[in-house]
């Protein structure tokens, strides 16, 4: 890489670990900590919900869905839109108003308040896990970015080195550090792909004349994808929004109704169309680069075997002169420390609200940084073991949606929902979704583990909320 280049990620590093010193010298306490002092802008949190969707696994998984089915690659995000103004207009309501009321500064204290304790810790064990693990997904984007831009640097070095950057900021700073750097990573993210990124990379590949000859026309339309997908990913991704921890925890910081859904509207609008199809258009520019020939010289003659989610970075750092290298690579590391980020201070968040006793010295300021610092560590231990991003992104929601989101629903739908119930939901969801994901495990039309874990939660939520007394003795 060139110094220009190297000197400006260089400084976009050090720019977010001066936010998160900046921040960790304000912070108070937990309210400043875990919920942004309950004072932020809806434009400041919209960005930064819109950033942590999407964020490194997203964009990086884009990119490989538009190298592996061009355009429609672009439904992904479509779901994202579905989800954030479906919970906004049903669900932040009801909780903003429960959350201002009790000062409640995670998801599970909001099933607490409707439920019991015993359905909050499990909803903070399943958070906890499932946050951790999206936290490596993006962890490791950002290292599949970083050696296939590097070449000297090897994968493990680069996710230690990015996840090392992204926990001491994050540690730091806490949920203001977080939504301040969002907003930051996504005006440069955006920036970078849309005048630095497609109008360089379509020059690269020849214009419209070059598209046309390199790949199928199916590449090009929307259709380019069945309906088990278009099935799974959304049971997979709008129920995310209804049980993300990163998004009760912004909910909680804004303050006011209207801002909320103010910022959820923002979010919604930014994945799709705008990101969606920046991120599968680069994808899908990579991949004929790949066809033309253009990355012979980073992968040589044969591109059969490039793996789809590095086929983008091979292809930014094969087009970009210098200077564009070092704005684009910072754009890319900054979608995806938006979301490491908020999933670790979601995960942390857990552990400490939801998990731990409520005393000294695990409610003081000082152990959430700590506790912060060493979750990030384990979920680089985790990105170590991992191979794909999307893979790993997706799995962690299917666990969290499994368990979690029929709970959610009988809290929004009955008066009076049965605690038994949303503890069995829970139990037989998670259970359900993983046992289905793993290997070997037989799933009619290849659907999603997801779906069988809804259903199974569902059914037995509805059944001990009816008959639950008289049937199996349960109050």
């Amino acid at each position: 890489m060139h110094p220009v280049d190297l000197g400006i990620f260089i400084a976009y590093m050090l720019l977010m670990l001066a936010i998160g010193w900046y921040f960790h010298r304000r912070n108070k306490g937990h309210d400043d900590y875990f919920a942004g002092g309950r004072n932020m802008k809806s434009w400041h949190v919209g960005l930064s919900v819109v950033a942590t969707d999407v964020g490194g696994g997203f964009s990086i998984g884009l990119g490989g869905l538009g190298y592996m089915i061009g355009l429609s690659g672009s439904w992904i995000l479509f779901t994202g839109l579905l989800g954030a103004w479906m919970s906004a207009v049903f669900l932040i309501p009801v909780v903003h108003r429960t959350g201002a009321m009790n000062h409640l500064l995670s998801f599970p204290q909001w099933l607490k308040h409707g439920y019991n304790k015993q359905v909050a810790f499990l909803a903070g064990l399943i958070s906890a896990i499932g946050y951790l693990g999206f936290t490596s997904s993006q962890l490791l984007a950002g290292a599949k970015l970083a050696s296939g831009v590097f070449t000297e640097l090897e994968l493990s070095s680069a996710l230690l080195i990015m996840g090392g950057i992204a926990v001491v900021y994050t540690a730091l700073g806490g949920l203001k550090a977080v939504i301040y750097t969002d907003t930051v990573q996504w005006i440069i993210l955006l920036g970078g792909l849309l005048f630095v990124g497609v109008p360089l990379g379509y020059h690269a590949i020849g214009g419209w004349e070059g598209i046309q000859a390199s790949v199928p026309a199916h590449f090009l339309q929307l259709n380019n994808i069945g309906v088990i997908d278009l099935i799974n990913w959304g049971v997979t991704i709008i129920p995310i929004w209804f049980i993300g921890m990163t998004l009760y925890q912004r909910i909680y910081a804004l303050p006011d109704v209207r801002s909320a859904k103010k910022a959820w509207f923002i979010a919604g609008i930014f994945e799709y169309p705008v990101m969606a199809f920046l991120g599968v258009t680069l994808g899908l520019f990579s991949k004929i680069a790949a066809e033309q020939g253009l990355l012979a010289g980073v992968i040589g003659p044969d591109h059969s075997q490039l793996d789809a989610e590095m086929g983008l970075p091979v292809f930014l750092r094969t087009i970009l002169p210098v200077g564009g290298m070092g704005l684009l690579l910072s754009a890319y590391f900054s979608a995806i420390l938006s979301t490491a980020d908020s999933c670790l201070v979601a995960a942390s968040g857990n552990m400490i609200h939801d998990l731990l006793p409520d005393r000294k010295p695990f409610n003081s300021l000082g152990f959430g940084q700590l506790l912060t610092g060493l979750t990030g560590m384990i979920a680089i231990v985790l990105a170590l073991q991992m191979t794909s991003v999307l893979d790993l992104m997706l799995y962690s929601y299917a666990f969290m949606v499994g368990g979690l989101f029929i709970p959610v629903i009988g809290l929004l739908v009955f008066s009076k929902p049965n605690p038994k119930a949303a503890l069995w939901g829970m139990i037989t969801g998670g259970v359900v979704t993983t046992a289905g994901a793993a290997p070997g495990v037989p799933i009619p039309w290849q659907l999603d583990p997801v779906i069988p874990g809804i259903l199974a939660s569902s059914m037995l939520f509805l059944s001990i909320q009816k008959f639950g007394k008289q049937a199996y003795g349960i109050s």
